[in-house]
């Protein structure tokens, strides 16, 4: 499902987990390290991207407990979280790489004049090392952690406060996704979105997902944005 339109954008809200960044072999590392600590079996990796989306608690909780709405008994929690935090710091940015058209799209947006911010679940101790490593922090205006204010995607609390940081009002910033949090956040907020087809979604169909369009990367994305 393609935009019916270009979309008018002062701005653009990105996130960062499966839309900017594919970050799940070092978000596996930190999790099956966790796991091995606490003598139980690895998770493959396909298991830890179904797990990814609603921030590191989620993450850890999800992961002890084997399933999606799981919550790990405390005493276990207590144990892994510190455990998963200790092996992340090490893993993040490790293995992480934009994924295609990323680079290109990031261009455009900057060429066309258009700012820019990135709004993740992930706290913000390892979203700026994350971007830096990566080479991504010089493109964005402004960053929005899972820990920057009370709550968190899906939210709309975090990309009203973008497009605050932005100075645009949030009609003209264009939001683009991976999930259902970042759909749920944008539409919320009264922002326009896009969805990209290669990140996590805990293993729904992007396709299920209430959004202006469905594109194959950032690059498109950036086609279709009319800058005002």
């Amino acid at each position: 499902m393609k935009p019916a339109a270009p979309i008018p954008a002062r701005g653009v809200v990105i996130d960062l987990d499966g839309t900017l960044l594919d970050t799940i072999p070092d978000l596996a590392a930190g999790v099956n390290a966790m796991l091995a600590d606490l003598g139980r079996a690895p998770l493959s990796v396909d298991r830890v991207a179904c797990y990814v989306g609603k921030g590191v608690e989620a993450l850890v909780h999800r992961a002890l407990s084997g399933r999606l709405d799981g919550h790990a008994e405390p005493a276990l929690f207590a144990a892994g979280y510190p455990s998963f935090i200790t092996h992340y710091e090490r893993e993040n940015g490790r293995h992480s790489k934009p994924f295609p058209g990323v680079l290109e799209g990031l261009d455009a947006m900057r060429q066309a004049g258009l700012r820019l911010a990135c709004v993740t679940n992930k706290p913000m101790a390892f979203t700026a090392p994350l971007l830096e490593r990566s080479g991504l922090a010089g493109y964005f205006d402004a960053m929005v952690g899972g820990d920057t204010l009370s709550k968190r995607k899906p939210d709309p609390l975090p990309m009203r406060y973008a497009c605050e940081q932005l100075r645009c009002p949030p009609h003209l910033v264009l939001a683009i996704g991976d999930s259902l949090n970042d759909a749920l956040a944008a539409r919320a907020a009264g922002m326009p979105v896009l969805a990209v087809p290669y990140g996590y979604n805990e293993g729904r169909d992007v396709r299920s997902l209430d959004v202006d369009g469905i594109v194959d990367s950032l690059a498109e994305a950036a086609r279709w944005i009319e800058p005002v």
